[in-house]
C-alpha cells in the first residue's frame, strides 16, 4: 500500500479532473503524489523567479506509481521538497478523448516540463505543445507513434522511458497458467477504440494457442459496454481475466471488481494493481520507471533540451503475487512459482 514517506508528503496541488471531478480511486490516490517542490543547487533553478512547474498528465483517477516513482527519482537525486519545484496532476478517469483538454490545460496553466505516463498521453501532450519540454514514462512505440525521430536523436520537445509490453504477453499468460491450475478460458477485454488494442490482441491470441488455452476476447466501446461485460461474466464462463495495457473505459476498475465481487482470478501487467486486490502481475516495475524519468527531468532542469535527450529503455521486470486473495480464491500455487515471485503480497 501507500508508503508512510508518501503519506507524510501530502499538501496542496494543483490536480484534477478536466470536469472537477473525482474518481473513485482519486482519494485513494491522492496520497501517493502531491505538490512536490524541489530544490537544487543549480544556478538556473536558483534565479528562476517562482518554482519550476512539472504537470503530470495521466489517464488513470490520480497519480500513478509512474508518477509517484518520478517524484522518488527526484528525491533520490537530491533534490528538496517545497523550495523551488511543484508537480501536479490532471487526470481524466479512463477517458482517452478527455487527454487533449487535459493537456492543454497544463499548459494554459503555464508549466515548464509535462511528465506523460501513457502512449495516449504521451500524444496528447504532444499536440497541445511545442515548445513546453515533455518526458513520457512507459510508451511502448514511441517512433512508431511519431512521438520521437529515433531513441538516440528524439527531435523537437519529447524525450522519455520506454517499455515492454506486447514481448511480454507470452510469459505473462503462461506465469498466469501456472499461478492458477487448470487454466483454460481467459477472459481478455479491450477497448475496441484504441489502435494498440489489435496488436496486443494478436499477442495474447497467438500465446493462448500455443498454451492450449482459450482467449474470450471481448472488444468494448463504452464504458457502460466495459461494465456489462464484466459484471455478468461468471466463473462458470472463464477460469481468469486478462488486463489490457491501457486503462480506458475503466476496464482495469471493473477486472479488480471481478476478483473481489465474483471470485475471478486476475493478472495485471503492474503491480499497483496486485496490491489493490487484483491476483497477479508480471510486467515492468511502474516506479522504477518514474524514478529512471527523473534522471532526464533533471537533465532538462540543467538546461539540456529534450531534443538532445537519447530516449532510454526500461527492461526491469516484476513479477508479483496477492497471498491473501490467493486465499481468498482458494488457490493453491506450487511453491517454485512463489520461489520465482520478486513480490508475495501478505
Amino acid at each position: 500500500m501507500v508508503e508512510a514517506s508518501l503519506q507524510r508528503s501530502v499538501r496542496d496541488m494543483f490536480w484534477s479532473h478536466p470536469s472537477g471531478r473525482q474518481g473513485p480511486w482519486a482519494v485513494a490516490l491522492v496520497v501517493l503524489l502531491v505538490c512536490s517542490g524541489l530544490c537544487t543547487s543549480g544556478a538556473a533553478l536558483a534565479q528562476r523567479p517562482r518554482p519550476f512547474q512539472i504537470g503530470a498528465l495521466t489517464a488513470s483517477w490520480g497519480p500513478t506509481p509512474w508518477v509517484a516513482g518520478l517524484r522518488d527519482g527526484l528525491l533520490a537525486l537530491g533534490y528538496r521538497e517545497d523550495q523551488q519545484f511543484v508537480m501536479g496532476v490532471r487526470f481524466t478517469q479512463g477517458d482517452l478523448a478527455a487527454l487533449p483538454v487535459a493537456a492543454r490545460e497544463l499548459v494554459q496553466f503555464g508549466v515548464d516540463l509535462i511528465v506523460a505516463d501513457s502512449d495516449h498521453a504521451a500524444k496528447a501532450a504532444q499536440l497541445a505543445t511545442t515548445h513546453i519540454p515533455i518526458v513520457f514514462a512507459g510508451v511502448g512505440d514511441p517512433v512508431g507513434m511519431g512521438l520521437i525521430q529515433s531513441f538516440a536523436s528524439p527531435g523537437g520537445n519529447i524525450t522519455g522511458v520506454t517499455t515492454l509490453n506486447l514481448e511480454l504477453a507470452p510469459k505473462r499468460l503462461e506465469l498466469f497458467r501456472e499461478i492458477v491450475p487448470g487454466l483454460q478460458r481467459v477472459l481478455f477485454p479491450y477497448d475496441a477504440t484504441e489502435a494498440y488494442a489489435a496488436a496486443e490482441v494478436q499477442a495474447y491470441r497467438d500465446a493462448a494457442r500455443r498454451l492450449g488455452i482459450v482467449l474470450v476476447e471481448q472488444p468494448v466501446r463504452t464504458l457502460e459496454e466495459a461494465q456489462v461485460a464484466l459484471t455478468q461474466i461468471g466463473k462458470d464462463a472463464v477460469n481468469g481475466i486478462l488486463k489490457p495495457r491501457h486503462s480506458s473505459l475503466n476496464i482495469p476498475g471493473f477486472i479488480l471488481e471481478a476478483t473481489a465481487q465474483r471470485g475471478i482470478p486476475t493478472m495485471f501487467d503492474h503491480t499497483w494493481y496486485v496490491e489493490q486486490g487484483g491476483l497477479a502481475s508480471y510486467g515492468v516495475d511502474g516506479r522504477a520507471v518514474g524514478r529512471q524519468a527523473a534522471r532526464l527531468v533533471e537533465k532538462i532542469l540543467k538546461g539540456t533540451k529534450p531534443a538532445e535527450i537519447p530516449v532510454e529503455v526500461n527492461s526491469e521486470l516484476e513479477f508479483a503475487i496477492n497471498l491473501k486473495v490467493a486465499k481468498v480464491l482458494e488457490l493453491t500455487i506450487a511453491p517454485e512459482v512463489l520461489f520465482r515471485a520478486d513480490r508475495l503480497i501478505r
